[in-house]
């Protein structure tokens, strides 16, 4: 079966990391208002970053195909599932980066000053604050998903899907 890219697999394995290293970097509550996580800040923007080049390259039809079809719905499944990775790699930050400037913290990406996206209000910093954290949780559940399916792949269909993205 063909593989993705060097490129590709180091990409895919550098954000899933940093998914994780958002994730338990994250403060949110009362606490985040006062002490912002600038390495969650980073962190997360750093993922969609990586994100951009990742679509850019599928677009341009760097994704080995799949060649054992398991038929029309499932091969729709599965572009289905990445599609919604990809948004919450998207909106996620995006999202934060709001919530970061609802709540008054000044954003920072590897030493220059961003712009807030958001006025600042004193009380509650709004729902997409309240999405940003819920979809935190979520994106973990979805990429464990993602994991048991390699996982099945690999020991239970036996089809190598596992090896087209393995770094070694």
């Amino acid at each position: 079966m063909p593989r993705y890219s060097r490129l590709m697999i180091g990409l895919h394995w550098l954000t899933a990391v940093l998914i994780l290293v958002a994730w338990w970097t994250g403060e949110g509550g009362p606490r985040a208002r006062t002490d912002p996580s600038l390495i969650h800040f980073t962190v997360g923007l750093t993922v969609l970053l990586l994100t951009l080049p990742r679509l850019l390259a599928r677009w341009a039809g760097s994704a080995p195909a799949i060649e054992d079809s398991q038929g029309p719905l499932m091969d729709l499944a599965v572009k289905s599932g990445h599609a919604v990775l990809y948004l919450f790699m998207i909106g996620l930050p995006l999202t934060g980066w709001h919530a970061a400037s609802r709540v008054g913290a000044t954003g920072s990406f590897f030493g220059i000053e961003l712009p807030a996206i958001a006025e600042p209000v004193q009380g509650y910093p709004g729902l997409i604050a309240e999405l940003h954290e819920t979809g935190g949780t979520v994106i973990l559940f979805l990429a464990g998903l993602h994991v048991l399916i390699a996982l099945w792949h690999q020991f239970v269909r036996k089809d190598g899907t596992l090896a087209r993205m393995s770094p070694l």
